[in-house]
């Protein structure tokens, strides 16, 4: 299995929903602008970190426990109570992290895995400490990164790909597994889990179409590092609106970009329209209910305030496998 510059023999990834079959091997396709070539399954691969734990977990509900050889990605706590133990239960490769929380490069080309898969491009920036994806292919090892994250830490993407990254939705976690089913030829149980998933998320939404949409605020107390004023990090745009929308809310910053995370004034949180405030929990220590009476009382001038309405989420609201549980929580709250 290599990484290769070579013409491709099957490009981009089939839709989500595809008729499954097998995987005709050499698979061959373009990611983020590296053609990459598998001539079997995976058996050996690692996980880079990069804050994430979306492709971790699709390996797991896909069943691929097996094939990972190391597993940088954690988070502690989880929509699936499930989730952490068994992330947990993951070998780790002995890996320590840089100063950037990622494998440096050293580390990963000694493992010598088959395969180094990165939530975004920039998990092989040599800037970082990183393996570059060129250093990798010499080694014969592949490289991954999730599809929809291609611009991020990509200083030359395409403008197709900044779209794509702009724009990520629940659907951009399905294609992701959509994928891993045809690298690892399990094309049926992806198709079949990415339907469940799928099944979970329309029902919820079906249960609230039609009804007055309300302003949905998502707040991370504990990354309050994020912000510049040490404000809970609010996150808007991309997949937080998707799941908002679907849970028959609106987000109370919608239309703002992503950057809002990080410049949001106290005087904005202040005068924001918050019907339901959504917690979300970065660590197992937090109290969802405490956190939210921490808001309530800074806040009072919310109409959340006032009604005490709320709900915790945790992985659930970020690119992954688990939006159906993050949709299900806010929409019992949004609309009970």
């Amino acid at each position: 299995m290599i990484a290769t510059s070579a013409a491709c023999a099957d490009t981009a990834p089939r839709a989500v929903g595809a008729v499954p079959a097998g995987t005709g091997y050499p698979l061959t396709f373009d990611n983020c602008g590296t053609t990459v070539t598998f001539r079997k399954a995976p058996q050996r691969v690692l996980l880079l970190n990069g804050t994430s734990v979306g492709e971790v977990e699709s390996f797991l509900m896909l069943g691929l426990d097996r094939h990972i050889l190391a597993n940088a990605q954690s988070y502690g706590v989880s929509d699936d109570p499930s989730m952490v133990g068994r992330i947990r239960a993951l070998p780790t490769g002995g890996l320590t992290l840089n100063n950037n929380f990622d494998v440096p490069a050293e580390q990963v080309l000694r493992l010598k895995p088959d395969l180094v898969v990165s939530t975004w491009s920039g998990g092989f920036d040599a800037k970082r400490g990183m393996a570059t994806r060129e250093q990798l292919a010499a080694a014969g090892i592949a490289s991954l990164v999730n599809p929809v994250n291609c611009a991020n830490g990509k200083p030359a993407a395409t403008e197709a790909e900044r779209l794509a990254y702009r724009n990520q939705s629940m659907n951009s976690a399905l294609e992701f597994i959509a994928l891993l089913g045809r690298i690892f030829d399990v094309q049926p149980r992806a198709v079949q889990l990415v339907s469940r998933l799928r099944s979970r998320i329309e029902t919820a939404r079906a249960r609230v179409m039609g009804r007055p949409a309300r302003k949905v605020l998502i707040a991370y107390p504990g990354m309050a590092m994020m912000n510049a004023s040490g404000l809970p990090a609010v996150m808007t745009g991309g997949i937080y609106d998707d799941v908002i929308r679907a849970a028959g809310g609106v987000n109370a910053f919608a239309g703002q970009t992503a950057d809002t995370t990080r410049t949001l004034s106290r005087e904005q949180l202040a005068t924001a329209q918050v019907d339901v405030l959504v917690v979300g929990l970065f660590t197992p220590h937090e109290k969802g209910a405490a956190e939210a009476a921490r808001l309530f009382a800074a806040y009072p001038q919310w109409a959340a305030s006032r009604t005490r309405t709320y709900t915790t989420v945790s992985d659930g609201a970020y690119l992954g496998p688990l939006n159906a549980w993050a949709v299900e929580k806010i929409s019992k709250v949004v609309h009970p």
